[in-house]
């Protein structure tokens, strides 16, 4: 079931030969089918739950394995009501499939099922599996696009989650869903973690520092990227980036030609973030000198990434609907410029 068409199969075939497919234990599930399980109608998602029982726990999880490749290869599909389904699976791994499949997606029923499964699933990777998903909703509801009283739940159980006696995992994961938050209690748990010595906590906590956008953890990250963990650094280099710390940029420019892979690829993906003097030409320049496929595909990324950053530096500049008012109004805006950009804990970011 890996041969994975690149355009949408026959969106014409019966729903109850798709349930048949499934049910033939005798013959591989064509690739064809798995379209057929996007935007399930309630009666097809119906006969599909109907079904679900009796298919064999190896295909279920196939299925499950080719549905999550397929969500990521095309963004179109929607496979929300066959995950909320597997998301019941008696299976763990069958259950863990479904929560990475519906992890990009926004429905108003997700949150509820995820909290669910911190609080109750017998299997440990599925609890921080959906520890790690119920993040996406800490964000929306930062930016005021989830209902205040589901955002609170969501907030309640990952911090329920990240202090309590859940093991280790069920907590990181907690914890870097948590760094989207801003309720005052996450501050005393990153903290906790950043100075724990283990450094699996470290890097949870520099993965949280890096999600909050929050000016304060800049000494932090500045001093994790002199670590010689390359788990510690990896993390610190991607909270750079998130947090744009421009007087990380001469040390994540020395980070390009580190020998570890993932401390070198979150070092390009950083610098296109943070941009400024000498970016442009070393990414580049190391475009020119790499064979590798992988590495080429991120350095398209991010001097993507870079230009359009670039762009958005220049509007302030080009948008100038009547110069002479503005030439007039220079001194204000300056003054304006400097109070909502140039405070005092920015100064060591203008090297």
């Amino acid at each position: 079931m890996n041969d994975l068409p690149s355009i949408n199969g026959p969106s014409i075939i019966p729903f109850p030969e798709v349930v048949a497919a499934l049910l033939d234990e005798d013959n591989t599930l064509a690739a064809r089918f798995l379209y057929r399980l996007s935007d399930l109608e309630p009666e097809q998602e119906r006969k599909l739950a109907l079904a679900w029982p009796k298919i064999n726990v190896q295909r279920r999880q196939a299925l499950m394995e080719d549905v999550d490749d397929l969500s990521v290869k095309d963004t179109l599909l929607d496979f929300t009501a066959l995950g909320r389904l597997a998301l019941q699976d008696s299976d763990a791994q069958v259950r863990m499939l479904a929560v990475r499949t519906l992890w990009e997606y926004e429905d108003k029923h997700l949150p509820a099922a995820f909290i669910k499964l911190v609080e109750h699933d017998s299997d440990l990777e599925v609890r921080a599996a959906a520890a790690g998903a119920l993040g996406r909703y800490v964000y929306l509801g930062e930016i005021e696009e989830l209902p205040e009283k589901i955002f609170r739940q969501v907030e309640d159980c990952l911090l329920q989650a990240a202090g309590g006696q859940q093991p280790v995992k069920v907590r990181q994961r907690a914890l870097e869903a948590l760094g989207f938050s801003s309720r005052p209690e996450v501050v005393e748990l990153i903290q906790s973690a950043y100075h724990s010595q283990d450094k699996s906590w470290v890097a949870s906590a520099l993965l949280a520092m890096g999600r909050s956008s929050n000016k304060q953890w800049r000494p932090q990250v500045l001093e994790a990227l002199e670590s010689d963990l390359p788990l510690v650094c990896s993390e610190a280099v991607r909270a750079a980036g998130e947090l744009e710390i421009k007087s990380a940029r001469p040390v994540l420019l020395e980070l390009l030609s580190d020998p570890d892979e993932a401390i070198r690829f979150a070092s390009i993906l950083a610098l296109s973030q943070i941009g400024g003097e000498g970016v442009r030409d070393a990414l580049e320049e190391l475009y020119e000198e790499t064979d590798d496929e992988e590495e080429l595909g991120l350095l398209d990324e991010a001097l993507e990434n870079l230009e359009f950053n670039e762009g958005l530096a220049l509007i302030p500049l080009l948008d100038i609907s009547d110069p002479d008012e503005w030439a007039e109004d220079f001194d204000s805006n300056f003054e304006a410029f400097e109070d909502e950009y140039l405070d005092d804990s920015d100064e060591d970011d203008l090297a």
